[in-house]
């Protein structure tokens, strides 16, 4: 894996995470030099469908994009819709895409991509469900392991969780890309 000494990474989540999406790529990042913050809309901690429970570090409403090298998305089925209802959430994602940084989305994370209106002519995988909201919101759906389109990292489950690590690394070590924009 890559060297991101000194990069900070944001990892957007709500309850009902799923447990390993979050926890396997924050362990890449930060094995790799990165720092990872949690950011939610809620306070204290989250906790995933599976039970693990995570400190959260700023709220949403508070964050911003510009304190962060890159984001991480994590899938769940529940903490993607009610990410995608929460405008702070949206608009913290639609930012990291007019700033062109690095985003890994795996699974249902991808939701919220289209309410920020981030997918127009991109190409994208996730969880097979979000094949007809994705493709509606202007996205290119593909069935792989991992698609990386400019910046944009994207995966269909637990199961791609090496592939999706390995490359949001690769990405965040890349730095902005041009391509990566809304």
């Amino acid at each position: 894996m890559s060297d991101i000494a000194g990069r900070k990474v944001a990892f957007l989540a709500t309850n009902g995470f799923e447990d390993s999406e979050l926890t396997s790529p924050w362990q890449a990042v930060t094995d790799s030099g990165a720092t990872a913050s949690l950011v939610s809309p809620e306070t204290g901690s989250i906790t995933g469908k599976n039970g693990h429970e995570a400190a959260v570090d700023v709220r949403s409403a508070d964050a911003s994009a510009a304190d962060f090298d890159g984001l991480v998305l994590p899938g769940g089925v529940v903490n993607g819709d009610h990410l995608r209802m929460d405008a702070a959430s949206v608009s913290f994602v639609r930012d990291f895409f007019a700033q062109h940084k690095p985003v890994g989305v795996i699974c249902h994370g991808g939701w919220i991509l289209t309410d920020a209106d981030v997918l127009k002519g991109r190409t994208v995988t996730s969880y097979p469900s979000l094949r007809t909201d994705l493709v509606n919101a202007g996205a290119h759906w593909v069935d792989e392991e991992v698609v990386v389109d400019a910046g944009l990292v994207s995966s269909r489950t637990p199961d791609d969780l090496p592939a999706f690590n390995a490359k949001v690394v690769e990405e965040l070590a890349e730095g902005e890309h041009s391509g990566q924009t809304v």
